[in-house]
């Protein structure tokens, strides 16, 4: 039946208003379950900084992020639309499954129990924080939509829009190069490598590197630094992680939904229906190989899970649409929500940090309490890492109130590391208060340099030992009394310092050229 109006067959008419629903319900979910005992997230508060300092390159990620955050400047840059940008990219990833399975011919059922899957999983967790994983997902998902469509209709302009999204992926987070990796195995193993012998196969690797081409000229010029994050993240947080927790992970990701994704693997093995995306499985498989075999941390393979759940719908909606099979449907979507439901007070921000504290047992149980260091702390790190940073900044700005006026201009505003430096420069703007800098992250390279350092002000631990001789005289301002954050663990405070010896200028450009050298790989 078509609609008298529209003209377009009814079930296309009801699909479309249950995708508007899901997308509203999607967006409102992800601003229910943040708690305003919380502030942002460490990593927030430097990708929103690099808007000030916009380049072709960064060492912690590609520039796509900066020019997002020079939006939500635009914006307001207020709470709001820092959290509205990851919550819209996971609602268009949604929407994406949501078309995937209409390809697949599945019906508003399939499309129904894969956006529940989607919404009641992991990613709605990824997508509360402002950083480059949403739109690493959606990449991923488009990507497997450009690879669909053409094993679908063989149309070349398929090939190019995929050199177009990877292009964009990377400049957004380099993890998809590890899923063009797994593509390109798959697609040489599989029937399709005659692929390989097209051309525009090639013009579509072209479009991808012109985009990327700013990026690669910024990592040249800059020594290859995001070579140094890698082997640092590997030394750091990789080291801690073990293979097997890797792939166990996979299906926890999904809690009550991990059914679909199993679902997905045996239809894309064994239903005919299937079989010119079969392929698919071969990447699936290829790219969780090669991210176990590096320790990669479990998100990282985040963005394989949304086209799966498109087939294992679409598998699971056939087996279970004939004769009494049918009366199981109420069952399945059960199965997804309720468990979600239960767990939602210990995956999002949504209790007060006390009462998390109270209950760490609960939490302790489903390993949210094993930080990067591979040790349980008495909250998740993800919510320490939103916790003091506006008490820090007020530190810093009470602090810089003792400086005297005449020597303001000489007063360096340091802090120990990207997160407390990020978080001031945020808090504090419209402050007559100068941008906070650090030896680390991407602050070496937006250092303040100074001839003529009069005061400092610093936030985080007392200086080394080193610079301690060259200090006269110090007093700490302020200590936090935030004792669940993670910067009080690490002992922040705030200090004012003065009575410099003229040559504290010139030691603190020697260890920030070492810093830089550093990151360079010299």
């Amino acid at each position: 039946m078509t609609h008298r109006i529209t003209g377009q067959p009814e079930h296309h008419r009801t699909s479309s208003w249950l995708l508007l629903s899901f997308i509203i319900i999607k967006m409102i979910f992800q601003f229910a379950v943040l708690s305003p005992c919380y502030e942002l997230h460490r990593d927030e508060y430097l990708h929103l900084d690099m808007a000030n300092h916009l380049a072709a390159g960064y060492l912690s990620v590609p520039p796509l992020t900066a020019f997002n955050s020079l939006l939500v400047q635009w914006l307001g840059n207020n709470f709001f639309w820092v959290k509205f940008f990851p919550a819209l990219y996971g609602a268009l990833t949604m929407a994406l499954i949501w078309k995937m399975v209409e390809k697949l011919n599945g019906g508003w059922f399939a499309q129904v129990l894969a956006a529940l899957v989607f919404l009641c999983s992991g990613f709605s967790r990824m997508n509360i924080l402002y950083q480059p994983n949403s739109f690493d997902i959606l990449a991923w998902t488009a990507l497997f939509w450009c690879l669909m469509q053409y094993l679908q209709t063989r149309k070349n302009k398929w090939l190019l829009w995929m050199g177009v999204v990877t292009g964009i992926g990377i400049l957004n987070k380099y993890n998809i190069i590890f899923l063009v990796i797994g593509m390109a195995g798959a697609l040489g193993l599989s029937a399709h490598r005659k692929v390989y012998k097209n051309k525009y196969l090639y013009t579509g690797m072209g479009i991808a590197l012109v985009i990327i081409a700013p990026n690669i000229i910024w990592q040249l010029q800059h020594g290859m630094p995001v070579l140094h994050h890698m082997k640092e993240l590997s030394e750091s947080q990789l080291v801690h992680v073990s293979r097997i927790s890797f792939l166990g992970d996979q299906l926890l990701f999904f809690m009550g939904g991990a059914f679909i994704v199993v679902a997905a693997a045996i239809g894309l093995i064994f239903s005919p229906g299937f079989r010119p995306y079969r392929v698919i499985i071969g990447v699936y498989a290829l790219t969780i190989l090669l991210f176990t075999y590096l320790r990669a941390k479990s998100y990282y393979a985040a963005g394989l899970y949304p086209v799966l759940l498109a087939f294992g719908s679409v598998y699971w909606e056939r087996i279970f649409t004939h004769d009494w099979t049918r009366y199981l449907r109420l069952l399945w979507l059960a199965l997804i929500v309720v468990p979600f439901a239960l767990l939602v007070n210990v995956i999002f921000p949504v209790m007060k940090p006390a009462q998390i504290s109270e209950k760490a047992g609960k939490f302790k149980k489903l390993g949210l309490l094993r930080w990067e260091d591979g040790q349980d702390h008495s909250l998740p790190q993800d919510f320490a890492d939103m916790l003091g940073w506006r008490e820090l900044a007020d530190m810093a700005w009470q602090t810089w109130q003792r400086v005297p006026e005449a020597d303001r201009p000489y007063t360096l505003l340091i802090c120990d590391n990207y997160g407390e430096a990020g978080a001031l420069n945020y808090y504090n703007k419209g402050r007559n208060i100068p941008l906070a800098n650090a030896m680390n992250a991407d602050y070496v390279f937006w250092f303040h340099e100074m001839d003529t350092i009069r005061y400092i002000v610093k936030i985080g631990t007392k200086p080394e030992a080193e610079y301690m001789k060259m200090i006269g005289h110090m007093e700490q301002t302020g200590i936090m009394k935030d004792t669940l954050s993670r910067e009080y663990q690490s002992g922040a405070g705030a200090w004012l310092m003065s009575d410099l010896s003229p040559d504290l200028p010139a030691a603190l450009k020697m260890a920030l050229r070492e810093k830089q050298n550093v990151y360079r790989g010299r």
